[in-house]
């Protein structure tokens, strides 16, 4: 687990509209190893949630390796999220 996890800009933001939209959010962002950044539950489903920052370059909006390796191998639902839009269009479609 990492002591202080680098979280983008966004995330704080994307949490509370999740929540205010009526879900559950616990940030995973500590534990590393590529694990995505939200564990979000609503109306009975969970899924897992990814961060990027839209504003930045798209060098900067990629998964890094270890992302990309997480998110592939996982079988479950998951998105990647770019804004707050992109976040409440994700659990909409839940």
């Amino acid at each position: 687990m990492r002591a202080r996890p680098r979280l983008d800009d966004n995330h704080n933001e994307i949490v509370s509209a999740l929540r205010v939209a009526g879900a559950s959010v616990q940030s995973l962002a500590s534990i590393g190893g590529g694990c995505l950044d939200l564990l979000v539950g609503i109306r009975g489903v969970t899924t897992v949630i990814e961060i990027k920052d839209g504003k930045k370059t798209p060098s900067k909006k990629r998964l890094t390796g270890d992302e990309q390796i997480w998110y592939d191998s996982w079988r479950g639902s998951k998105f990647i999220v770019y804004s707050v839009d992109d976040a409440l269009k994700a659990l909409s479609s839940l």
